[in-house]
């Protein structure tokens, strides 16, 4: 590091200063992701707050369920539960935690950093502390986690993992009047880390490691003097324990019993690292979705094995001879290992969100290198820098604005990501373009032929096509032969079952089968109730029509079925109108609770509205007989209206 010329101090230096800094700093944040707040829910969002109970309540919210991102994760859960608190399933919420998360994190790595020059006597100690804050912060890498909503675990745990760090620092200082209390601070925030991602489980070392470094001057120094200190950070293992063991390798994703060989793993992290660290130079492109592809022996793996093997020993030298730029490159190895060492995750080989923390000494070593080789004109450099990666990220952002242009870039960077193609076809199934999904499923099929999730999902979609039921039917089966505990897949074939003539009972054991694999599953839960009720058990389907709502409140699809079979059943008509109305409530251009609604209302004799629902629905759905049909028999009886 540079020599002082002079020094600034975190107790005596200008506080205006240092409050314009903060300043400057959630301003160009905000100037980043400003129109982030309307960004729709994307993938693992569903799963972790549209559709998760425990978190409508505060006393659940401890307990997450264990098939999403936030299982045995409750700290993370415990913050979706607020939001939800606040907003209910209102997006906007939900980044707005997000975003402040992140510019918090800023704000303390701005404080570690400059506290931390300043111990060493560097100058300018807060321009070069701005400097990193601001480039990390505004990142174009970030935003995955920031942009993303249940990424929030990523940018969770990096705030919590840096107040770890900045509690430890204030009570070492000698002027710390109440030491105890900053070292309680840090403990508790390493804590709730362990509570919100794994990857917290280094906060302990790196604390050690920034106290040989810059305070004690050796272990045996640091542990003598704070040994309870230490004790506390390291009793936070004992609870990321329980919390690991109880996910049971995270539903079988992740862990050595993940079916996925260990080495094979790091072979695939060692492009990964490398591809990180270019990215935090030049962030383009970037990817949504890397895959799950796992890399092979192959000579292409000599030179960034080379590159990283130098770093490493680069590291190791720097850690004996220069431990101050040492600790930079130990930190980003070690909050990089969890993920991204010998224990397999097999649902991302490689993310861009792992980077969240990572990126900081990387960036706090450019940054350093700048003002030792420019002095202060390196902060015109910085700003400059700056300007460019707010264009990135705001421009980045632009790609969050739907699932369907997030998932379209991702495939156009990644052509044979054979998920990315069978998301894009859920996404455009959605959407009523079925051949288009087809298609996409199709590709994903060639690109792996034992993928069960494209299987059913293109099972799901032919099943729509006149005259390929028999197409549907085949993919349905190969989905679940190739992958019989996947619940979809069942629920998908009962979905198709029920659509081929004289097959109904075989559709209802699938239903059954999906939903005894997954018991919480929304989507299976109504379609057995639309079985039931399709063969005259009405008060039979009612039950599973009210348990998918409980399950997932914002169901339109469910509230309108629920209508249906209510209406069948004598002394329930209002209770049905209710329901209708609770479906338009949630998507008012739900065409076909329109026109259910409009002949509930038409049978109690409430023909004016049952009129109006029937031109809305009409307005909706031109093209649908049924609804010109009850339309006329209305209007037929009424000539009034």
């Amino acid at each position: 590091m540079a020599a002082p010329a002079a020094t600034d101090s975190p107790r005596k230096g200008p506080d205006l200063q240092v409050l314009a800094c903060a300043t400057l700093i959630v301003l160009l944040i905000l100037l980043a992701y400003g129109r982030t707040f309307s960004v729709p829910p994307i993938f693992d969002d569903t799963a972790a707050f549209s559709d998760n109970p425990t978190i409508r309540h505060l006393g659940t919210a401890l307990q997450p369920p264990g098939y999403s991102t936030v299982g045995g994760r409750p700290f993370l859960n415990v913050t979706l539960a607020l939001d939800y608190a606040v907003g209910g399933t209102a997006v906007g919420v939900y980044h707005l935690t997000n975003l402040a998360i992140h510019m918090a994190a800023a704000l303390v790595l701005f404080g570690i950093v400059r506290r931390t020059l300043c111990s060493v006597g560097f100058y300018p100690a807060t321009e070069a502390a701005l400097a990193a804050a601001l480039l990390w912060a505004l990142h174009p890498l970030q935003t995955e986690s920031v942009t993303y909503i249940i990424q929030r675990a990523e940018s969770l745990m990096g705030l919590l993992y840096l107040v770890t760090l900045y509690g430890f620092i204030r009570g070492a200082e000698e002027s710390a009047s109440v030491p105890l209390a900053w070292q309680a601070l840090s403990v508790c925030a390493c804590l709730l880390a362990a509570a919100t991602k794994e990857v917290a489980a280094t906060a302990p070392v790196i604390v050690l490691l920034y106290d040989r470094t810059f305070v004690a001057g050796g272990f045996a120094a640091a542990l003598r003097r704070r040994g309870l200190f230490y004790a506390a950070l390291a009793s936070t293992w004992a609870l990321l324990a329980v919390l690991v063991l109880s996910t049971h390798g995270r539903g079988g994703t992740a862990g050595f019993g993940a079916g996925v060989a260990w080495w094979r793993y790091v072979l695939t992290q060692i492009p990964a690292v490398v591809h990180y660290l270019r990215l935090s130079l030049w962030p383009h492109p970037l990817v949504f979705d890397y895959g799950t592809a796992l890399v092979s022996p192959s000579l292409a793996l000599v030179l960034p094995a080379a590159v990283l093997a130098a770093l490493a020993v680069g590291t190791a030298w720097a850690l004996v001879r220069m431990p101050r730029i040492g600790f930079l490159g130990l930190a980003f190895f070690a909050i990089l290992s969890p993920s991204s060492s010998i224990v397999p995750v097999v649902t991302e080989t490689m993310a861009e969100h792992r980077m969240y923390l990572p990126l900081a000494p990387v960036v706090v070593l450019i940054v350093l290198l700048l003002y030792r080789s420019m002095g202060r004109a390196a902060s015109l450099v910085s700003a400059l820098v700056a300007a460019l990666l707010i264009w990135g990220t705001v421009q980045r952002n632009e790609t969050y604005r739907s699932e369907e242009a997030l998932l379209a870039d991702t495939v156009s960077n990644r052509p044979d990501n054979e998920r990315a193609h069978n998301n894009l076809g859920n996404v455009l199934d959605s959407e009523g373009r079925t051949s288009d999904a087809i298609r996409e499923f199709e590709t994903a099929i060639r690109l792996n032929p034992d993928f069960a999730e494209a299987h059913s999902n293109l099972g799901n979609a032919l099943s729509k096509v006149p005259g390929r039921l028999s197409e549907a039917l085949a993919h349905c089966e190969t989905a679940v032969r190739l992958k019989p505990s996947y619940a979809k897949a069942h629920n998908n074939l009962g979905n198709a079952l029920a659509r081929t003539p004289g097959r109904i009972a075989e559709a209802m054991e699938q239903f059954r089968e999906a939903l005894s694999l997954d018991p919480d599953y929304a989507d299976a839960e109504n379609n057995l109730g639309n079985a039931l009720d399709s063969t005259g058990r009405s008060t039979e389907a009612v039950p599973h029509f009210e348990a998918a709502i409980r399950l997932k409140p914002s169901f339109p699809e469910a509230h309108s079925n629920l209508g249906n079979a209510l209406t069948k059943i004598p002394g329930h008509m209002d209770e049905a109108i209710a329901q209708y109305e609770e479906a338009i409530r949630l998507r008012p251009d739900y065409a076909t609770a329109h026109n259910n609604l409009a002949s509930a209302l038409n049978s109690e004799g409430r023909s004016a509205e049952a009129l109006a629902h029937y031109r809305e629905a009409l307005r909706l759905r031109p093209d649908s007989a049924t609804i010109h049909i009850n339309l006329a028999l209305l209007l037929m009886r009424n000539p009034a209206n």
